[in-house]
């Protein structure tokens, strides 16, 4: 798609076509060349180099790789711990814990943060929920197709199970007369998978299946795949559970029932996963009183919800307890990746102060020869801070070619004989839309 659209600007230029990177024909011949192996194997790389595969409780595959490298008939060992998962999350296994490394390398997504308890988040859904649908209103949840959708089934699951007082036996009626719609192509894909390979879930799930219940399937659960089933939900006056992608609620089928849900104090956004600066979603968690939705200005009168707990990532005290799991051996020091800066310097401090292993925060691009005490021996020099100033003028820039592209694009289009009116009406409310965004920036 992103070479399509970079030849209709060439070809605007008279210059030649380029080809893709890559095809979708390349990308699945690509699977031929992957192999399957299962957690715990050992897998000799070299003779020198050998890898083991661990469950990280992340998602589905997720892995913490052991890796062994023998050099000069000394072998050191260096643990990767990938994105760790939230031992919460009751469709998968626990972390795996290791016991023992010279180097770790480490994530450190919510180094600075706690994530809410399994058993708080069960009742706070429940009384979202039930709240929602006896006041005759939907609750819609922007959902991450992969991993989340598949945890708020289960938990839908659990609770219509659980029958313990009078309010909870009030609450549990109102979900279980309600229909639960899951309304995301990728995410029905994507709950095939988890159902394909239930062997990797957790002990106590892996019970439950074998007595015949299925986490992923209940009464009242409905997958819709076509657009035309889509459409209907906005139309059923029934309230009902909408679990649609994407989460961040910047792309696919999410953004057509914010529209017809958004406006309506009776209905409730509940959001359950992390909302990026600049997405619609950070928008509305954010208290925005409007919002725009295809070229639209929408109210935002529905009660907006949001629970932290359904993450995917470890929060600080399991982070913590990764790092002290390595009992037989615990690593003589340990490189912090992939995290806020903040929440690096929080989880580097906390590392320190608890068990006194020294810890790296590597820039992008550096080396390190990993001894005793690992050195620096090469990072990026071509690599120019940016100022704030040359920043802007290079974002001023790029604005720039992307209007002068857009205006070429748009000519192109208008000069089509067979556009229709309704392609026409699609540009002119994307021109306007953009014309009121750059008035505002520039009113301030």
């Amino acid at each position: 798609m992103e070479i399509e659209w970079k030849n209709r600007k060439r070809k605007r230029k008279g210059e030649e076509a380029l080809p893709p990177m890559y095809t979708a024909e390349d990308a699945a011949r690509c699977l031929e060349i992957f192999r399957e192996v299962q957690y715990k194997e050992m897998i000799e790389i070299t003779p020198e180099i050998t890898v083991r595969f661990n469950d990280a409780g992340h998602m589905l595959g997720s892995s913490i790789i052991e890796v062994w490298i023998k050099e000069q008939d000394e072998t050191k060992k260096i643990v990767f711990s990938g994105d760790i998962g939230n031992n919460d999350i009751p469709l998968l296994n626990e972390p795996t814990m290791i016991e023992d490394t010279d180097y770790l390398v480490m994530e450190s997504t919510y180094g600075n943060r706690l994530h809410m308890r399994n058993d708080d988040k069960a009742k706070l859904f429940l009384k979202i929920v039930s709240e929602t649908l006896q006041g005759g209103g939907n609750v819609i949840i922007p959902s991450f197709a992969v991993g989340r959708t598949q945890e708020i089934l289960y938990e839908l699951n659990k609770i219509k199970e659980n029958k313990e007082d009078e309010e909870f036996l009030s609450e549990y009626k109102t979900l279980m007369s309600a229909s639960v719609y899951v309304d995301s192509p990728l995410a029905i894909s994507a709950t095939e998978v988890f159902k394909e390979n239930m062997n990797l879930f957790d002990e106590k799930t892996k019970e439950e299946i074998e007595k015949g219940d299925n986490p992923l399937e209940f009464p009242g659960l409905n997958f819709t795949v076509t657009a035309d089933e889509s459409k209907a939900l906005n139309e059923n006056t029934t309230p009902s559970i909408i679990i649609s992608a994407s989460g961040m609620c910047d792309v696919g089928r999410i953004k057509h029932h914010l529209k017809h849900n958004l406006w309506d104090s009776k209905n409730t956004i509940l959001f359950v996963g992390y909302q990026a600066p600049g997405t619609l979603g950070y928008s509305i968690v954010n208290g925005a009183k409007k919002v725009k939705i295809f070229g639209e200005e929408i109210a935002v009168n529905a009660r907006v919800e949001y629970i932290e707990g359904y993450s995917g990532h470890a929060d600080q005290d399991l982070l913590m307890k990764f790092v002290k799991s390595f009992h037989t051996k615990k690593p003589t020091h340990i490189f912090l990746v992939h995290g806020e800066q903040e929440s690096q310097e929080t989880l580097k401090q906390k590392i320190q102060e608890e068990t006194n292993i020294p810890v790296t925060i590597p820039n992008y691009g550096e080396t390190y020869d990993v001894k005793e005490m690992p050195e620096l021996i090469a990072e990026i020099k071509t690599y120019k801070p940016k100022t704030i100033k040359s920043e802007i003028i290079e974002r001023l820039n790029r604005l720039q070619s992307q209007i002068d592209d857009m205006k070429e694009s748009v000519q192109e289009d208008l000069s089509n004989p067979e556009l229709k009116d309704e392609d026409m009406f699609r540009i002119k409310e994307k021109m306007k839309d953009l014309e009121q965004n750059i008035l505002k920036i520039i009113e301030g």
